[in-house]
């Protein structure tokens, strides 16, 4: 669902973080998976702040469900989630099991929860009221294009998190996952890993092979984002993938119109979603706002198996309900969210220019209403951020890129220039579907094949079109 609601260091020149030293492997004790079968799981112990390594630690979970086939296995396949703010210790069985047998048959399936989510020292900044709606996570504005509220609430949420959520989310970051995930490559034994990272996870991912890039073996980034604009840039990127999008909503329900009555063209469904926004902007009902069903809106995008959701509510009957995850979920997820899209760029600390940022973005991007470019908590974020990482090409031509043309979240426009950062390391296979998330999930057999051969025997292959 995190996926779904949110809707990736500038290293001197091209300057690789490489270790000290190669740790010794831990002697990790895997025992079966509490409320997870099928998976067996282990703790790595991590320093909280890597500039202290002798100080405070805490111990990130890690999941796996090992080949079947020992003789055919080539090493580990690293299951990286987005968010950020995402658990993924329940991927090798949930997402794990999606994967063809042939790749399964060649790698243990591993997953993790990065710090701060899950199992892996669990934060959160105990917000409270209508500040913990999973529906009011993306800013959206008020009727006419108002952000009053929203900086209220931004200053509100940044004081909470900086208040309850403790010294971790000083230490939650992107570069701070990677160093993580080179530490759990060591508990593992392991010289390479392998790992297939989706949405957010891909700048992870990224980072990690500008990192570590003789750590990697086969890289599979699956929708990714601009790596120049994080992470500010990405919100505003749901303007383009929305609009890219939404066109395939629209004649979906113009085609059964029969059914829902919205109009029997895309732009007469188009004008419909518009026009009630904008009516409940103003006039409310005690089960929907406008902002509300802005945000059914782009969450049903990101999979034609949602539409129903969005028609549903267009048509002025009952709302559907959203799968929301618990609050304490919730709470976890904005916590590490906040924390690391604050602490990964510095972002701009003064409110001024948002009003006139909103209302141009509200003109150019009628279906997200200015949201992309309002203000987050990172406005009024305490501490200092990192140096932006800038995602290098050198290193091995190791990395797979799977992208649909028509994501809401991760925008193919974006996609290339991921695809520029890493050069010559990179090939993308460009899917013609539309949703978030391609390989197994919303691309094409085309798309999903290439892939599969790429983890199965490394087949190289040109840029492709699927």
């Amino acid at each position: 669902m995190r996926g779904k609601l949110i809707a990736a260091i500038m290293v001197a020149a091209t300057a690789v973080f490489v270790p000290a030293a190669e740790a010794h492997p831990n002697n990790l004790t895997w025992a079966p998976c509490a409320g997870i079968p099928q998976e067996e799981c282990a703790g790595v112990e991590v320093p909280v702040d890597y500039q202290k390594p002798a100080g405070p630690r805490i111990s990130i979970a890690v999941s796996r469900i090992q080949t079947a086939k020992p003789g055919l296995r080539r090493g580990v396949l690293l299951l990286i989630p987005g968010g950020p703010g995402n658990s993924g210790l329940d991927r090798p069985s949930v997402l794990g099991a999606r994967l063809p047998q042939e790749v399964r048959d060649r790698y243990d399936i591993i997953g993790f929860d990065p710090r701060g989510t899950g199992r892996s020292a669990p934060v959160s900044c105990d917000i409270s009221g209508p500040d913990a709606d999973p529906l009011g996570l993306l800013p959206w504005p008020g009727a006419d294009g108002d952000i009053t509220g929203n900086i209220a609430k931004a200053q509100r949420v940044a004081q909470a998190c900086a208040h309850n959520g403790g010294d971790l989310m000083r230490h939650i970051s992107t570069r701070v996952e990677t160093q993580d995930i080179d530490r759990i490559r060591q508990a593992l034994g392991e010289r390479k890993i392998s790992y297939w990272a989706v949405s957010y996870g891909t700048y992870v991912g990224a980072v990690y092979a500008t990192l570590f890039p003789n750590r990697t073996d086969r890289v599979i980034l699956d929708s990714s984002n601009d790596p120049t604009t994080a992470e500010r840039g990405w919100i505003q990127n749901f303007a383009t993938g929305a609009t890219d999008r939404f066109p395939d909503f629209a004649t979906w329900a113009a085609l059964r119109n029969d059914t829902y009555g919205l109009g029997t063209t895309p732009d007469a469904v188009t004008t419909r979603y518009l026009t009630t926004a904008d009516d409940l902007d103003h006039t409310p009902r005690p089960d929907l706002t406008g902002a509300a069903l802005r945000a059914i809106m782009l969450n049903s995008l990101y999979s034609d198996a949602t539409f129903p959701l969005l028609a549903q509510t267009l048509q002025g009957g009952p709302v559907p309900p959203l799968p929301a995850p618990p609050p304490a979920t919730y709470q976890n997820i904005l916590a590490t969210a906040v924390a690391t899209a604050c602490n990964d760029v510095p972002w701009p600390h003064t409110v001024y220019q948002y009003p006139q940022a909103v209302a141009e973005n509200r003109q150019a991007f009628p279906l997200t209403a200015g949201m992309p470019a309002n203000i987050w908590p990172c406005t009024f974020w305490p501490y200092p951020s990192e140096t932006p990482i800038t995602i290098s090409s050198h290193g091995p031509e190791n990395i797979l890129m799977v992208q649909n043309r028509r994501d809401p979240a991760t925008p193919y426009p974006a996609a290339l220039k991921m695809r520029a950062a890493l050069g010559h390391r990179a090939r993308m296979i460009s899917v013609n579907s539309g949703g978030h998330g391609s390989y197994l999930t919303n691309g094409n057999p085309c798309g999903n094949t290439a892939v599969t051969t790429y983890l199965t025997n490394g087949t190289p292959f040109q840029d492709t079109t699927c």
